[in-house]
This record gives structure tokens, sequence and C-alpha cells, in this order.
């Protein structure tokens, strides 16, 4: 009976990532790797960044989604920023990975405003197992087309503006719409990939001391999909560690702390559990973890 319980479910859930449409990855811990979603944040800091970033959602249902990826950004003079960024996501019968180069420009607004204009350009690879679809007993469309190794280009665009307060950030990371798998009322046909929207901000409060009070708001939009709202509040004990709390709205809960390990290293970990009580009764919940150097 569990065994059929967790059948059903991980139907539901991929009737969900169909009809939903997650087609790109969410990150708990997106403010530690911005890159992947705007290029306009490559270069952005003064010391080379490197990030490593290993996602595991529903931890407990077999096929679940699973994403690892890499970050890179660096500066090259005053005002040029270049980066690399590398997804490789993993969701029930479906395997895409996209590598990207970011290119940022930066504009010296006043003393106290900065502002980048950021391109990503790059392609993305995209394998579907359609024999896979027998296994969540959904039906192939007799013009499914043939979705296994296909490599799409694809490019994106994005703005960024910083105060040493706040910060505000605009990005589309892919602009065109390549063809993938979707399923709808039971049938697998071939559909297209949505452009996501990305709008984020966040203000920091000093408290005294040392320590801020962050929070942070990240908006994405998908057409023909609900409007999905990460609200993030964190506080840093000085530099060392930031303790904090996360809320998907109608989607889940996470707590995240981050420590510095040493002046170039910096380790994360979040804890996300889902909303939905079909997935919390079976799930351990989505572990996500992270490490990033400042060189």
């Amino acid at each position: 009976m569990k065994f059929i319980y967790k059948v059903t479910v991980a139907l539901g859930l991929l009737a969900i990532t169909g009809a939903v449409a997650q087609q790109d990855p969410n990150y708990t811990m997106y403010i530690y790797n911005m890159n992947l979603i705007n290029p306009a944040y490559a270069g952005a800091n003064t010391t080379t960044d490197v990030g490593i970033n290993v996602r595991s959602q529903w931890a407990n249902v077999k096929g679940s989604p699973e994403t690892q990826s890499f970050i890179f950004g660096t500066p090259v003079g005053n005002n040029i920023g270049l980066g690399l960024s590398v997804i490789s996501d993993k969701t029930f019968i479906e395997r895409q990975t996209s590598i990207a180069a970011d290119f940022s420009y930066h504009l010296q607004l006043s003393d106290r405003h900065d502002l980048y204009f950021g391109v990503k350009a790059g392609f993305n690879s995209y394998n579907a197992n359609t024999d896979g679809l027998v296994t969540y007993g959904i039906q192939a469309d007799p013009d499914l087309m043939n979705l296994n190794g296909r490599f799409n280009p694809n490019f994106g665009t994005g703005v960024y503006l910083r105060h040493e307060d706040y910060f505000l950030s605009l990005s589309v990371p892919k602009i065109l719409s390549n063809d993938r798998l979707e399923q709808e009322d039971g049938i697998a046909r071939t559909g297209a990939d949505r452009q996501h929207i990305y709008l984020a901000g966040g203000y920091d409060f000093s408290l005294g001391g040392k320590m801020i009070l962050k929070p942070t708001v990240l908006f994405r939009y998908v057409d023909a999909t609900p409007l999905s709202v990460d609200l993030t509040s964190r506080l840093a004990f000085s530099e060392n560690f930031e303790l904090g709390a996360a809320y998907r709205i109608n989607e889940s809960f996470s707590g995240l702390f981050i420590f510095k390990v040493s002046k170039v290293m910096q380790l994360g970990y979040a804890y996300e559990f889902a909303n939905s009580s079909p997935v919390r009764k079976i799930d351990n919940g989505t572990h996500e973890i992270m490490m990033n150097l400042k060189l």
C-alpha cells in the first residue's frame, strides 16, 4: 500500500510540474547565486566569485527534481564583468543542462548607486525519456517529436541596481522558447519553454552592533501560471554567520544558515518543506547546499 501511495503521489507531482510549468529550478538561497537568474550580477563584486549549489527536492520521492549549478563572475577593469553559469537539472524523466556566458556593463549613477546591465548567451541540452512515461501512466501523443539530445541556443538579459543598503534586480535569463515535453490531461505532447521573468529586491536594516536584518523578496512570473513569490529574511551576526527563514507563498517554508569558514569561503544549507499535504506525508523535505568562494 505504501508503494502504491508513493506512485500515486509521484503521478500527482509529475502532473503538477507539467501544469505549473516549473521548467526552471527554484532556489532557496538564490541571493548567493544571482548569476543564475541575472547576468547583470556577473562582476558586480570587487572579487572573483565562484559558487556551487546542489539542490535535492522532495528527497523521498523517486525521480524527484535534482539540480546542480555552478557560477563564476569576475570584474574586468572598472566597468566590465564576465561570468559563466552552468545548470544541470533532472526532473522525473527529463534531463537538461544549460551553459551560458555572462557579460555585464557597469554605470556609476552616483557615489552610492551602481547600475549594471547584463546579457547571457549559451545553449541548452534537453533529453526526455519518453519510454518512462509508461511508468507514470501517461500516454504519448502520436505526433510527439524526438526530444533526446537536442542542443538549443538561447540568450537572456537583466539589469541590477545596487546601493549600500538595498538592491533591485530584473531579468529574463531565457528569452527563446525551445521544444520540450509538456503534459496535459494525461497526454504528453511537444511543448515549449516558457519565459521566466524574475523581479527581486532587498534592504539591509542595521540593528546596532554588528547585527543586520536582511529581508528580500523574489517574484517569479511564468506565462499562464500563478505568480510565485519568495519572502526571505536573514539575520547577520557580524560577517561570519547568517540565520534565516523563507516562505514561498502557498508552496513551502524554509530554514537556512550561512557560515563564513574563512576569508574566502562561505558555506550554506537550507531545508525546505512543502505546504501540500500529499507531498508532506511522504517527503523528507528539500535539501540545498551551497559553497561560495571570493578570490
